[in-house]
């Protein structure tokens, strides 16, 4: 892995993978396709890897250039303190803009899934100037915490199994990988990919330090955040041409979540996935990346 500076974000070649700084701060990003390419920004939640491989092949594929990145404190980005973040939501959505001007991008098709996808609403609401598109994938348009009384909450009987499992081991990486397959299992996913997955972000993790593992796998980092002012209110401000995915059989954030986003964004297109839930699966990766490229 190559780390360089926004003056140089292209990664030398056969390295998709780099580290660009952006205000101050160092966003890992993986990139695929040609460089000339159209932008699409697919920020994760919390890692790129809650972006699929495939999804992103299948941009590259179709002729743009899909750059997938690591929130901060996680994967290759800056981590400081997971415990205590020194940011806030609309920091990590200022990120998003200056990513898109560090790769030159602008405008660019910005796409967020789950906590992710709260990132990527505040970013086009707060730099519309950045950003030609916007896909929303299994997220909802308040912060983490108790939801408006007209947004379905997290399933109370997933979480209860979800919560009460004991922590693994965070220095042993198959103790990981089995507790991330028995958490998807609860949740609707795919146990298997779940395992992988929580191996291949095991590896990227700087160190073994519990904190830092934990908000790599769980992304808990995320319920620490200061993620005011609310931003729901806005969501009818947004003029860029929409596409909002959720999974039927999501128990983390119901599919309401996605219907209400859907509704009070202008002209959005939902796309509900009828056998998917919290994650992307791989079976879906080719309607998904269809209808965003319909978005341009």
């Amino acid at each position: 892995m190559t780390r360089i500076n926004a003056g140089i974000p292209v990664p030398p070649p056969g390295d998709p993978t780099t580290t660009v700084h952006v205000d101050g701060v160092a966003l890992g990003i993986e990139s695929f396709g040609d460089e000339d390419a159209p932008l699409v920004l697919l920020a994760g939640g919390t890692t790129m890897l809650s972006w699929p491989d495939a999804l992103c092949e299948r941009l590259a594929a179709a002729g743009r250039r899909a750059v997938r990145y690591d929130l901060r404190d996680s994967g290759t980005s800056t981590t400081a303190d997971p415990e205590a973040p020194g940011y806030t939501l609309r920091g990590l959505a200022a990120d998003a803009a200056a990513l898109v001007d560090a790769l030159g991008g602008r405008p660019a098709h910005l796409a967020g899934i789950g906590v992710a996808g709260m990132v990527a609403q505040v970013a086009v609401l707060d730099h519309p100037d950045a950003f030609s598109a916007l896909t929303l994938v299994g997220t909802r348009a308040v912060a983490p915490g108790p939801p408006d009384d007209d947004l379905p909450d997290h399933d109370r009987a997933t979480m209860s199994r979800l919560f009460a499992r004991p922590l693994p081991d965070w220095g042993d990486r198959e103790a990981v990988a089995e507790f991330a397959a028995a958490g998807a299992e609860i949740l609707g996913d795919d146990p298997v990919a779940a395992r992988a997955t929580a191996a291949r972000v095991w590896d990227r993790t700087p160190g073994t330090a519990p904190p830092v593992q934990a908000a790599n796998q769980l992304g808990m980092v995320f319920s620490r955040l200061d993620c005011r002012p609310r931003w729901r209110e806005r969501l009818p401000g947004i003029g860029i041409p929409t596409l909002v995915v959720h999974g039927r059989r999501d128990r983390f954030f119901p599919v309401g979540n996605g219907e209400a986003i859907a509704r009070e964004i202008p002209g959005a297109r939902l796309l509900v996935l009828e056998e998917a839930a919290t994650a992307l699966p791989e079976t879906a990766v080719g309607e998904v990346a269809e209808a965003m490229l319909r978005l341009g």
